[in-house]
């Protein structure tokens, strides 16, 4: 199970490693849309560092979802993902590599590119890695609920605009504790309990959509 779950990630990481100005898409929309905010608001420290946390999450969980419809699409279209539902290998662990896969294609790039952004809104120090710690717990959130959104959605028509419907209300608990932990740091308070949530949530989400999400790949194939 474990073979196969790498096996699948390692095929989807050397697709996109193909296509790599599609593969880094989702990055490039995240530096220029945070980066515009800093332009549109003008160069006021105190505005920028208090908008900065929401803004960067903002910013990645629609970078997130840009890619994330893409999951499962390609191989429906070529028949993979059938050939993969009726072979004896468990789904689940093709679920969760696709997952690994698209996490570490679009949401480590993501958290890499945090510190820079926090450059840009003049954040300190601690508050920018405590910005890039709460990315690197809620990316894993986004690609969990994105798969999700993804399999519920596949081989529709507008499956990328339902997607959106679907997936971030779903983020936004993640989104409200991530920014939460930033803005403790910047108020001097720790940031134990928002970064415990996420966690908390991480877990959560890791145990219940790859589940809900083999199952949702079943219905749409039948």
């Amino acid at each position: 199970m474990r073979s196969l779950l790498f096996s699948v990630a390692a095929r989807d990481l050397l697709l996109a490693r193909r296509r790599r100005i599609e593969a880094l898409l989702p990055l490039g929309f995240f530096i220029v849309a945070a980066g515009l905010f800093p332009i549109g608001v003008g160069p006021e420290p105190q505005m920028l560092r208090e908008m900065a946390p929401g803004v960067v999450w903002v910013c990645a969980l629609l970078a997130a979802m840009l890619s994330v419809t893409q999951m499962f699409a390609s191989d429906h279209q070529d028949g993979s993902l059938e050939q993969m539902l009726l072979s004896a290998q468990p789904l689940l662990s093709v679920v969760m590599g696709k997952v690994l896969a698209h996490w570490l294609s679009t949401g480590v790039p993501l958290v890499l590119a945090a510190p820079l952004i926090g450059i840009l809104f003049d954040m300190r120090a601690a508050s920018i890695g405590t910005l890039a710690l709460t990315l690197l717990l809620g990316t894993p959130i986004l690609s969990l609920l994105g798969a999700l959104g993804a399999a519920l959605t596949l081989g529709l028509r507008s499956g990328a605009a339902l997607v959106f419907l679907l997936v971030l209300p779903l983020t936004i608990p993640a989104l409200i504790f991530g920014t939460g932990a930033v803005g403790a740091v910047d108020s001097g308070l720790s940031p134990q309990a928002h970064l415990s949530v996420l966690a908390a949530l991480l877990i959560f989400t890791a145990l219940g959509a790859p589940l809900a999400t083999a199952t949702a790949l079943r219905i749409a194939l039948d």
